[in-house]
């Protein structure tokens, strides 16, 4: 396979050089553009929040067919990326399969059921490059496409106990707020983030919490679409919880953002470090997962009458996986690691689905 992310090199020198991608296959497909929250666009199938790290990456997946575009997610403040490595692809673990899964030495040599794992901490750079950088986008970003924006507020130690939930809610609104000025068409707040350590990265299953930043959010946002981005519920229960909770806010949830699984080498050694033990899974490993966990939530929204709308996430690799997210009621597709290694799937996928 050939990886548009060098995984050999550290997330700056990625961030840096862009993508390493084909040329856009020529097609004369004409589609009837779909609705995305008042937006007009030429299909419902997108990028996730991850592989996009700027206007580079943004912009060079945009020519090859992909029409939700999500900028990666954006800070505050600057925040480094964990040292490499920070991107591995794995296999199951015959041993611990539901809690542990292990590092290849090589390449996957099939795309269609490769999984990785990936531990980068949410990074950022400052907020005058990325809102910079946003405003290039829109001012380059062709007709047919949104462009999402995702936020993650960062938790101050400093701030006096009672006070941190309202620090931290205050400081997502401000970056929804940055990103809405420089262009974001949609901001998506990242409640889920497999591989930090700190509290932002498991918010949404806390429901009265997401609902009380979501409310700040919207307040500084009223007039722009608010997507949530939400991980792996335990059960159906907690999933009816945080959609009924964040309804009144919130214009729609990207579900799931991967799940989380011990990575190890297979003589045992932790891949990212005995202080980063977990990390998230992507790719085939959670595509029956993301599946249910769409199907439960699109229920709830129906017997509940909520308004929600469902971005769904996880394992897309072919057309067919695409399928699997329509019959379960998804409103869009966002991929998250194929597009790394399947550059031509919306293209493919466009051909195949023409009502997508």
């Amino acid at each position: 396979m050939k990886l548009a992310y060098d995984i050999r090199k550290t997330y700056l020198e990625n961030y840096q050089s862009g993508p390493d991608l084909p040329k856009p296959t020529a097609s004369s497909l004409v589609r009837e553009q779909k609705d995305f929250f008042g937006t007009k666009i030429d299909s419902r199938l997108g990028i996730a929040a991850g592989l996009l790290l700027n206007s580079k990456w943004l912009l060079a997946y945009a020519d090859l067919g992909y029409d939700l575009l999500t900028y990666k997610t954006v800070r505050s403040a600057y925040r480094p990326c964990y040292p490499p490595p920070n991107w591995v692809f794995i296999e199951s673990d015959a041993d611990h399969p539901e809690t542990r899964v292990t590092a290849l030495e090589q390449l996957p040599t099939d795309p269609l059921q490769t999984s990785s794992s990936v531990c980068f901490g949410m990074p950022s750079m400052d907020p005058d490059t990325w809102r910079q950088d946003i405003v290039q986008i829109r001012n380059r970003l062709p007709s047919g496409k949104a462009l999402i924006v995702s936020v993650v507020g960062t938790p101050n130690s400093e701030t006096a106990p009672e006070r941190q939930i309202e620090t931290l809610a205050k400081d997502f609104a401000q970056c929804a707020e940055w990103a809405v000025d420089a262009g974001a068409q949609v901001v998506e707040a990242n409640f889920s983030c497999p591989n930090v350590c700190t509290k932002e990265g498991s918010i949404y299953m806390d429901p009265n919490l997401s609902r009380t930043i979501a409310e700040q959010i919207k307040a500084r946002i009223p007039k722009v679409p608010l997507l949530i981005k939400a991980g792996n519920f335990p059960d159906s229960s907690t999933l009816g919880d945080f959609l009924k909770a964040t309804d009144d806010f919130v214009d729609g949830i990207a579900l799931l953002n991967g799940m989380s699984r011990e990575v190890r080498h297979r003589d045992g050694r932790p891949v990212y470090g005995v202080d980063k033990l977990t990390a998230g899974i992507l790719g085939r490993m959670v595509h029956k997962t993301a599946i249910a966990k769409v199907r439960q939530a699109v229920q709830t929204i129906e017997e509940f009458d909520l308004s929600l709308k469902i971005l769904a996430v996880g394992g897309v690799s072919c057309p067919n996986d695409i399928q699997d997210f329509l019959d379960a009621g998804a409103d869009a597709i966002m991929l998250g690691s194929a597009p790394m290694y399947i550059p031509h799937l919306a293209e493919e996928a466009k051909q195949a689905l023409p009502d997508l």
